[in-house]
């Protein structure tokens, strides 16, 4: 008897075991069964990342909640996964190609195979993909004048503003559109969005009264965030590694652009998804 994929675990030495079992008597539909584990797992890894992004602050994270999350996610991936067009029909397709000795096309890239299920439809990262479909006409006028690549610009902004959950607003709720945390120094003469934020001092993370720049777009904010990094020769180093995600967020990170010492780690996570999820709507 067949263990369905809902019982599986593709690190477990059972499933394994279940697999080989079935191999034996059924190889076709061992393959199906390993390629829907296969596409579980690449799932609760891809959620795994949106959600380390979306909580990147680790503010709203504690040991109590961890292990429940991460249930959470691995039923959800179950869910999702052995969808119609999904990244286990393409495996499947691909070793039966090979099973039959047809001539194998270029193999599957992870990154690619993101964005497997038909049209992108990951259920709990709606609200990423709205994110990203929001600002992503900004973030290549940005680019353009700037030499930075618009992934990364909608990255960080995804990173700073939690994909647009953790804006900062002024005192009446409106929004300030700020979607990179800039702050408004004595130089800067636009409007201001007072509000309480966390900077990491002596190591220690504080609570602190903070004036940020506000603006009238979010096509404004993009604008400024460009001239910022290409003007401020603070930043030269960051323009210099604008090849790969994480020498641009290392570079950030050792220019002060925040005071949290993991920010490139958790930038270079964010930039990461965000390719990601832009490979599975396009």
């Amino acid at each position: 008897m067949q263990v369905p994929a809902s019982n599986l675990s593709a690190t477990d030495s059972r499933s394994i075991d279940a697999l080989r079992s079935s191999a034996a008597r059924d190889p076709k539909a061992a393959i199906k069964e390993a390629a829907k584990q296969f596409e579980a797992l690449f799932m609760q890894q891809l959620m795994k990342s949106m959600r380390d992004a979306t909580l990147s602050s680790g503010m709203l994270e504690n040991s109590g909640t961890q292990m429940g999350t991460e249930m959470l996610d691995a039923q959800f991936a179950v869910k999702m996964t052995g969808l119609p067009g999904g990244l286990s029909d393409a495996i499947v397709r691909q070793l039966e190609r090979q099973m039959s000795g047809a001539t194998v096309p270029t193999p599957i890239a992870p990154a690619a195979a993101a964005g497997a299920p038909s049209g992108g439809d990951i259920p709990v990262s709606q609200h990423q993909l709205e994110f990203m479909r929001q600002h992503q006409v900004a973030a290549r006028s940005a680019e353009a004048h700037s030499g930075i690549p618009a992934a990364f610009m909608v990255g960080q902004a995804a990173h700073e503003s939690g994909w647009g959950q953790r804006e900062i607003r002024h005192a009446d709720g409106s929004a300030s559109h700020n979607l990179f945390g800039i702050k408004a120094g004595a130089n800067w003469k636009g409007a201001v969005a007072e509000v309480t934020t966390t900077e990491v001092i002596d190591g220690e993370a504080r609570k602190v009264k903070a004036k940020f720049r506000a603006y009238g777009s979010y096509a404004e904010s993009f604008d400024d965030y460009a001239r910022l990094i290409t003007a401020n020769p603070r930043y030269r180093d960051v323009l210099a590694q604008a090849g790969s995600a994480q020498g641009f967020s290392t570079q950030l990170q050792r220019a002060g652009y925040a005071t949290d010492p993991h920010y490139a780690e958790k930038l270079t996570r964010t930039i990461n998804a965000t390719l990601r999820l832009q490979r599975a709507v396009t």
